[in-house]
């Protein structure tokens, strides 16, 4: 059962940074037409390609006429990009240039700890959010970003805090009422879980992971039926959702379901091969 760690990264479009800074000479020639034509898709508008948006900012980057700040900006963008495509030591490399650009720049810590959580150097990521923070003491993402890495080190207190310290931010902050939703689960508070989940579905997430969270409360509390249908809308927005899988076969064999039970407990196997022993630590088994 993977710990919930929404992730949330932060870009910002360079347009206007750009014409602030876009030299005299620039602005009357030929150069100014390709210079400008890599800003939008830099920026990622609309539904870009990877491979496009990283092309366009190396060119606006190698061209070298845009003011510190919007070079910052693009360094960010690229380093998301290459953090969507799983390339996530080219993405630091951005995040780490785009600070030496702007060393206030509280995105680009916060997006090099999305980088690194992702990457499995939590302490690093940690590390990354704290400094994000430390800037701007207002930044939700950064704080739910942080408790996504807490939770994958198995410090649920902390990470419960920094929901905490999301949802007082932004109340209906989805990402964050969905993680701490899980964490609760985990803790035991499962009153207080479902009371989260809840108003993320009623915010309108129709995310797998606030699905699947509420699921194991229901599982926990003994609510098989409340447990199984939740699973399968679950199961409806991520197929192969292993902690669903065995959630929902565990709750099948509760209600006596031998056959559907160990159907679904195989496939979840099959997906992810320790899932039984996660189910396990957070005190829930097929006895």
């Amino acid at each position: 059962m993977e710990p919930r760690s929404s992730v949330a990264k932060s870009g910002v479009a360079l347009g206007v940074l750009l014409l602030i800074g876009l030299p005299v000479a620039a602005q009357n020639s030929k150069v100014k037409t390709n210079y400008l034509s890599h800003i939008e898709p830099c920026n990622g508008m609309g539904a870009t390609p990877l491979d496009v948006r990283i092309d366009a900012c190396t060119a606006f980057i190698e061209a070298s006429q845009g003011t510190t700040a919007a070079l910052a900006i693009a360094y960010n963008n690229r380093g998301n990009a290459y953090t969507a495509k799983g390339d996530y030591d080219k993405a630091i490399r951005d995040f780490d240039q785009s600070i030496a650009l702007k060393p206030t720049y509280a995105k680009a810590f916060n997006n090099r700890g999305v980088a690194y959580l992702r990457k499995g150097e939590y302490e690093l990521a940690i590390e990354a959010f704290d400094d994000a923070i430390k800037l701007d003491p207002d930044y939700v993402a950064a704080f739910v970003n942080r408790a996504g890495a807490y939770l994958k080190k198995n410090d649920h207190q902390r990470a419960a805090h920094d929901y905490d310290e999301a949802i007082r931010l932004q109340p209906d902050s989805q990402a964050a009422r969905s993680g701490r939703c899980w964490t609760r689960a985990v803790l035991g508070a499962w009153q207080a879980a479902l009371e989260d989940c809840d108003r993320a579905l009623q915010s309108g997430s129709t995310s797998a992971a606030v699905y699947d969270s509420r699921g194991l409360i229901h599982l926990k509390m003994g609510e098989f039926g409340a447990a199984i249908a939740d699973y399968n809308s679950a199961l409806r927005a991520a197929p192969e959702l292993a902690s669903a899988l065995f959630g929902r076969g565990l709750a099948k064999l509760k209600q006596g379901d031998a056959i559907g039970g160990d159907s679904d407990i195989s496939a979840a196997k099959t997906i992810q091969g320790n899932i039984g022993d996660e189910f396990a630590h957070y005190g829930v088994g097929r006895d």
